[in-house]
């Protein structure tokens, strides 16, 4: 426990969502002597069971979450944290409202989770110049309505530049994201949105999508927080991809700033997304948004009041930088001393598993991994084993659970082509049977 923080007088904290990546978050706040009380849905949730008190209930449910929150004397939390969290950021700025908590709003929760209302928000502010326009749910739609609405779009998309993309308008990741590079493809993809009737079963999407003008350049990820109303940047990322259209990630590169142009593009980065949170009103959250750079342009894709997952923010970004950005939330609700800005950024690749499909023969040792002298191994989880079977690298959940490898070293092209050589030496039969 934090030296000089009084255990009588702990703080209680509720976190909203428990998945395995909550984990790391449970712990800061218990190294720190808070008390966490963690919800989630699903009762096999492991966050509820490192808590402090563990509770299942549908986070979806506003009223449940506050029923569950209020005791007898109706004082609630100190503070709430969140994990990697989707579309119910919501419930946590709901949250912060009833409770009159520092941490975001409710519609600030709204802005950044529903697509849509963010492109809005931020075309407001200036920030966002691309056309972008809301693709109703076809669920529940006759025939008849359903090709009126795919005439409507179409007639809509005629005045966009390709490439574009169609996504839901609520969730996180890459699920379900189509890349199109013309309005023929919009069209078929609008189609498949829209389904068919056979033998009275549809086959039409239930939520809404947006389709907009796809930015041109190169994708980064950044994590960062809001310390009180001011921005704090942690970390700018560059994002290793596979091809479209996917476009995974597979990897990320920490961006130094040793370099004069690093430097200035961590500059306009910083600029940009200070912008972008004054707009959307943010305060006293961590932070993560998706980039596309192009020359001075850049362009936000998406920004979220919540920390990233598949291991950046509770293992990445704290090697790369030094600062552990939940212990740091946690230190700046409870009256710790605590400084977001790192010091100095380390040069490191965080590489995924992204191997053929296949059935894997051999599995490299550590000992085994070619690793030149100016590239060190910084950690290393892999979770495959020979004779799983692997299927195409489609999006995050296709690729996570495979585990991870970190590499430092000197250069970002030195560092890509050491983790070539590193998945070069598994072998996996790519003819498959059956």
């Amino acid at each position: 426990m934090e030296k000089g923080f009084d255990a009588e007088e702990s703080m209680k904290a509720v976190l909203i969502g428990a998945g395995e990546e909550s984990l790391h978050t449970i712990e800061a706040a218990r190294r720190l002597g808070v008390s966490v009380t963690a919800l989630d849905g699903n009762p096999e949730a492991p966050g509820l069971k490192a808590a402090d008190t563990g509770l299942a209930v549908d986070i979806s449910r506003e009223d449940r979450v506050m029923a569950a929150l209020r005791g007898e004397d109706g004082k609630g939390p100190d503070f709430v944290l969140t994990g990697p969290l989707g579309r119910y950021l919501t419930t946590a700025g709901a949250v912060n409202d009833a409770f009159h908590l520092r941490g975001i709003s409710r519609q600030s929760a709204v802005w950044c989770t529903d697509k849509y209302l963010f492109h809005e928000k931020l075309r407001e502010a200036g920030l966002r110049g691309c056309r972008c326009e809301l693709v109703p749910a076809f669920c529940g739609k006759t025939e008849q309505e359903r090709r009126g609405s795919v005439d409507n779009l179409l007639k809509k998309a005629e005045a966009f530049s390709f490439p574009a993309i169609l996504k839901p308008r609520y969730g996180s990741g890459s699920r379900g994201i189509f890349f199109l590079d013309s309005i023929r493809e919009l069209e078929a993809a609008l189609w498949e949105l829209a389904g068919k009737t056979d033998a009275g079963e549809s086959t039409a999407s239930e939520e809404d999508y947006v389709m907009e003008e796809a930015a041109a350049g190169v994708e980064y990820g950044v994590d960062a927080a809001l310390d009180g109303t001011a921005y704090r940047q942690i970390l700018l990322r560059r994002k290793l991809l596979t091809p479209p259209p996917a476009r995974q990630a597979v990897g990320y590169f920490s961006v130094t700033g040793r370099t004069e142009q690093e430097a200035l593009l961590i500059r306009r980065v910083r600029e940009q997304l200070s912008r972008a949170a004054s707009a959307l009103r943010l305060q006293d959250c961590l932070m993560h948004a998706d980039l596309m750079i192009e020359g001075e342009r850049v362009f936000i894709i998406e920004l979220s009041a919540r920390p990233s997952g598949h291991h950046l923010h509770d293992l990445f970004t704290p090697m790369a930088t030094g600062v552990d950005m939940a212990e740091t939330y946690i230190r700046s609700q409870c009256g710790l001393p605590y400084r977001y800005e790192p010091e100095e950024t380390r040069r490191l690749l965080i590489r995924y598993f992204a191997l053929p499909e296949g059935i894997v023969r051999h599995v490299p040792a550590k000992e085994e991994l070619p690793l030149p002298q100016d590239v060190a191994l910084r950690a290393w989880d892999c979770e495959i084993r020979p004779g799983d079977r692997l299927g195409q690298v489609i999006n995050g959940h296709s690729v996570m659970g495979r585990g991870y490898f970190i590499l430092e070293g000197s250069t970002d092209e030195r560092l890509e082509a050491a983790a070539d050589g590193i998945l070069g030496k598994f072998d996996v039969n790519e003819r498959l049977e059956g």
